[in-house]
């Protein structure tokens, strides 16, 4: 699967981890819940893993819509 990053992506907690695009949108969902940054933690780990790079969120660290891009 082709990323081009910077992406932006909407996240939801869920059973299993898993990105979905529909209607042009990046839906990820992540097991992890939003408490004591384990959500975000779950995303880069989840996208460096898929992508085979470093990424981290430049925007969105306390909100549902968040901002991903590569490790500079």
């Amino acid at each position: 699967m082709e990323i081009n990053l910077p992406l932006e992506i909407i996240v939801k907690i869920g059973t299993k981890n898993e990105i979905n695009f529909k209607d042009s949108v990046c839906r990820v969902t992540i097991k992890e819940k939003a408490e004591n940054n384990k959500a975000n933690i779950e995303i880069i780990k989840y996208f460096s893993k898929l992508i085979g790079r470093r990424v981290r969120i430049i925007n969105g660290l306390k909100s549902k819509r968040k901002v991903i891009d590569y490790v500079k």
